[in-house]
C-alpha cells in the first residue's frame, strides 16, 4: 500500500505550478543524480530537454522552461532565494551556457535546447525527457512524469499507475476513507492523532513539530508578502494584485513588523460579519499572487491551489479561535494532508489529468476536513466535510488564460476557501449516518469525471476561458 506523508502533500517550493514548475524542477535534480550515479556527469558536453503534452502547451506560462534550467543548475526550490532566480536565468540566457549542478559549465541555448512538443506521451500528460551527450558521441536520456503536487515518477514504476515508491510501512496504512475511519474507531483516536502515529514511524516527534511549523510559517510569510505587495503580476495579462488593496482597507492602524506580529494584529482587529468573506478572500488572493510571481509557497496539494488551506487556517486563527496556537496549526495540517493523500491515491491531484477539480476541489476538501476537526467534528464528520467540499467542485475545468496560473486560478482559491468553511459548518450539523455520499464515492466519481473530461479542459489552454478571452485585449 502506498504510504504518503503529510510532508509529501505539503511541499515547500517556488511557484507558479507544482506540476509544471516544481515537478520539472525536481525531475531535473533527479536527472543530475542519475548522471552522477552512472559516473558520466563530468563527461557531459551538451544537453537537451523535451517537454511534452501539457508541459509544452502551457509550459511557458507555468515557467516550466525556467524550472528545468534552475533544477539543472543545482538550485533547490525549497531554499533558493527567490530574488536570485531572475539572475540565474539571465546569466544562462546571456552566456548561452548552464552551470550543470552548479559546478560544470555546459553550452546551452534555451531557445534551442528546450523543445516544446505538443504531442502527449502515453503514460501521463506531463512528460519530459532529458538527453545528454557525453564521452565521444555517447547519449544518455531519461524520461520523467510530473503527476501533480510536485510528485515525479518514471514509467517503469509498478502497475503503470500514478504511484510513488513506498517510502515506509505505516502502522496504520490507509488507502480509503473507510479504512481511515475504521482505524480511528478501533484506536479511539481523532484523524490528526492517527496521522501523527503514522508520521512518528518515519521521523522523530521533534522533526514532525519543526517541519509542520516550518510549513505553516512559509504559508504565513507568503500571505504576509502577498498582502504587502502591490503592482502588476508578470506574464503579460496585466493582472493587478488585489490582496494589497483589500488588506489595506481591512487591517486598521495597529503596528507590526513581522508575519507573526501581523497575525496577532489581525486577531486584535474588530471584524464585522460582512468582512469575514473579505478577510478569507484576501488571504487566498495573497498566496496565489505570490505564487503567480514565482514566489515561495506550499503545495496544498498543488501550487495552483496553494491559497485555500492557508486562508481557511487563518480564518480559524483570526475569526474562530484567538487562543489557538501551534497545537491547532499542526492538527489542521495533519488532517489536511491525510485527506489530500486519499484523493491522490484514489484519483489524481493533477489538473493535467483531472482539470481544476483535482486542484481547487481537493484543496477545498482538505481544508474543510481539517477545519471540521478543529471545530469539534468527529472523524466521520470530517470525511463528510471533505465530501461536501469536493461534491461542489466536481467537473471544474482547468482553462488558464495565456497558460498562466492567474485567471481564473487566483480567484478560484477564494471560492475554494469559502466553500471549505461552508462545508465544515454543514458537516458539523450533519449526523454522518444520514450522509448520502461517502467520501470514497466522491473520490471515485472525481476520477471518473476526470477520465470523461475533454482534454481541452485539462491544463492545455485549448478550451474554456483560455480561448474565449482575446489576449490582445488584456
Amino acid at each position: 500500500m502506498e504510504c504518503i506523508s503529510v510532508f509529501d502533500m505539503l511541499k515547500i517550493g517556488v511557484g507558479p505550478s507544482s506540476s509544471h514548475t516544481l515537478g520539472p524542477w525536481r525531475a531535473a535534480e533527479l536527472f543530475l543524480k542519475e548522471l552522477r550515479d552512472r559516473n558520466i556527469f563530468d563527461q557531459v558536453s551538451s544537453l537537451k530537454i523535451d517537454l511534452f503534452g501539457s508541459l509544452s502547451l502551457t509550459g511557458v506560462g507555468h515557467a516550466t522552461d525556467l524550472a528545468v534550467m534552475l533544477g539543472l543548475s543545482g538550485a533547490d526550490p525549497e531554499y533558493v532565494p527567490v530574488e536570485d532566480i531572475s539572475g540565474i536565468i539571465d546569466h544562462i540566457n546571456a552566456s548561452q551556457s548552464l552551470l550543470l549542478g552548479g559546478t560544470m559549465p555546459v553550452v546551452f541555448n534555451p531557445k534551442e535546447n528546450i523543445v516544446f512538443n505538443r504531442n502527449f506521451l502515453p503514460f501521463h500528460a506531463n512528460g519530459m525527457t532529458f538527453t545528454v551527450q557525453y564521452g565521444e558521441h555517447e547519449l544518455y536520456e531519461s524520461t520523467f512524469y510530473s503527476i501533480g503536487g510536485g510528485f515525479v515518477v518514471k514509467e517503469e514504476n509498478p502497475d503503470n499507475q500514478e504511484k510513488e515508491e513506498i517510502k515506509a510501512t505505516f502502522p496504520f496504512p490507509i488507502e480509503k476513507a473507510t479504512e481511515l475511519l475504521a482505524y480511528c474507531k478501533e484506536q479511539n483516536m481523532s484523524i490528526s492523532e492517527l496521522v501523527y502515529e503514522n508520521e512518528k514511524s518515519i521521523r522523530s516527534e521533534e522533526e514532525i513539530h519543526n517541519e509542520l511549523l516550518r510549513v505553516w510559517n512559509t504559508m504565513l510569510e507568503c500571505m504576509y508578502i502577498g498582502c504587502h505587495t502591490e503592482g502588476i503580476l508578470p506574464g503579460g495579462l496585466n493582472v493587478r494584485r488585489r490582496a494589497y488593496d483589500t488588506h489595506s482597507k481591512l487591517k486598521g492602524d495597529l503596528p507590526y513588523n513581522t508575519p507573526q506580529e501581523w497575525l496577532q494584529t489581525i486577531r486584535k482587529t474588530k471584524v464585522y460579519f460582512r468582512q469575514i468573506l473579505k478577510w478569507v478572500s484576501c488571504f487566498a488572493l495573497a498566496v496565489n499572487e505570490v505564487n503567480a510571481s514565482l514566489g515561495r509557497v506550499v503545495t496544498a496539494p498543488t501550487n495552483g491551489s496553494a491559497g485555500v488551506i492557508p486562508a481557511v487556517l487563518m480564518y480559524y486563527l483570526v475569526i474562530e479561535n484567538h487562543k489557538a496556537g501551534d497545537k491547532e496549526i499542526k492538527q489542521f495540517l495533519m488532517v489536511a494532508g491525510e485527506i489530500g493523500s486519499i484523493f491522490k491515491k484514489g484519483a489524481t491531484i493533477s489538473a493535467a489529468m483531472g482539470g481544476c477539480q483535482a486542484e481547487i476541489g481537493v484543496s477545498s476538501a482538505m481544508a474543510a476536513g481539517a477545519l471540521c476537526e478543529l471545530m469539534g467534528g468527529t472523524p466521520e464528520q470530517v470525511t463528510v466535510a471533505a465530501e461536501i467540499a469536493m461534491e461542489h467542485h466536481l467537473g471544474l475545468t482547468c482553462d488558464p488564460i495565456g497558460g498562466l496560473v492567474q485567471v481564473p486560478c487566483i480567484e478560484r482559491n477564494t471560492m475554494g476557501a469559502i466553500k471549505a468553511i461552508n462545508a465544515a459548518e454543514l458537516a458539523l450539523d450533519t449526523d454522518p449516518k444520514n450522509a448520502k455520499v461517502p467520501l470514497d464515492k466522491v473520490v471515485n466519481t472525481m476520477w471518473e469525471t476526470a477520465k470523461d473530461m475533454n482534454n481541452k479542459y485539462k491544463e492545455t489552454s485549448e478550451g474554456g476561458l483560455a480561448v474565449a478571452v482575446n489576449l490582445s485585449d488584456c
